[in-house]
């Protein structure tokens, strides 16, 4: 098979531009370059490829599936490229490279930031840039080396290693809540103000063996939003384990029955990033910490439960219930 011709870096950078965007004009402005020079350089790719790349559809210009399979590696390729020059140029200047991730807002506030010094101390060259956001972020276009993402995937072009497994809902009070309702049964949680979705909470209840009319006080978009009202005494919450552990071992929450549920849509955590970036070493190193911290906050919680419950305490009880909803 002879070997594929070597592509001009240019041409690819318009090629990206044009695939993007799907337009000409638009590809031209964004590279500061005139109209018939982007046209030319894709027209001189496509020479040299020996195929086409794009259906021309009025003043649009779509991918074909050539052009779809080429992209993918234009994209990865380039965004490695990015981040060498980012990496030469902190090092010319005596700066440190950032590796920047972007992560939902309820495991930000809740896990992540509360050990960035940690973070700090372990790898006090390579500072993260974080961004929270409740939307699928194009880590590609958008410049971010990861993600930790929560679903099932697969995500189209990157790869994605499982942090861990899916999550189990539980439910939490404030210390004076826990006092309260020390040794009261699950009826008697059905008569307190609830927080969070209505229907997670009657799925709690049918795993007691109750069916009750669940009208919760608050509902929040933010786990952490409703941990913090929990944490407040303003009600119960049935949170996620991982979104609670550290209010749970710093006893500012405490669980208040052994009753899990596990939904469907209570979907497991990946890291996710751009397979270019598989064995880059501050993406490594970013992997290696995550999964120390994970262990180590898993096996703190575990070790507070312990301490915490009597030696009597009932059989925790693990129930998969069959939710619709997304959390």
């Amino acid at each position: 098979m002879p070997r594929p011709p070597r592509l001009p870096l240019a041409n690819l950078t318009a090629f990206r531009a044009v695939a993007e965007l799907q337009n000409l004009r638009a590809a031209a402005e964004v590279l500061h370059l005139t109209h018939s020079a982007v046209s030319q350089q894709i027209r001189g790719l496509e020479e040299q490829l020996g195929f086409a790349l794009f259906d021309r559809r009025g003043r649009r210009v779509v991918l074909n599936p050539a052009g779809q399979a080429l992209l993918r590696s234009v994209q990865s390729a380039l965004a490695t490229l990015d981040d060498g020059v980012q990496a030469a140029a902190a090092a010319a200047g005596g700066e440190a490279m950032r590796l920047r991730v972007t992560v939902l807002p309820s495991f930000a506030n809740r896990w992540l930031l509360p050990r960035i010094g940690r973070w700090r101390e372990r790898h006090p060259a390579l500072p993260l840039e974080i961004e929270a956001s409740m939307h699928l972020v194009d880590l590609i276009r958008e410049g971010f080396h990861a993600a930790v993402r929560q679903g099932i995937g697969p995500w189209p072009g990157l790869e994605s290693e499982r942090l861990f497994e899916q999550p189990s809902f539980i439910v939490v009070g404030s210390p004076s809540a826990a006092r309260r309702l020390a040794g009261a049964q699950p009826e008697a949680l059905a008569r307190e103000p609830l927080l969070g979705d209505n229907d997670v909470w009657k799925d709690w209840f049918g795993a007691a063996g109750l069916r009750v009319n669940v009208r919760t006080v608050a509902v929040f978009n933010d786990a952490g939003l409703m941990l913090q009202a929990a944490e407040q005494s303003l009600g119960l919450a049935l949170a996620r384990e991982i979104h609670a552990a550290d209010a749970l071992v710093d006893g500012r929450l405490v669980r208040l029955s052994p009753i899990t549920i596990t939904h469907e849509e209570a979907q497991p955590y990946h890291l996710v990033y751009p397979p270019a970036l598989r064995d880059w070493p501050p993406l490594d190193a970013f992997r290696r910490w995550l999964r120390d911290e994970l262990d180590q906050s898993m096996a703190a919680l575990g070790r507070s439960v312990a301490a915490r419950e009597p030696t009597s305490r009932a059989p925790r009880r693990n129930v998969r219930a069959s939710a619709t909803r997304k959390r």
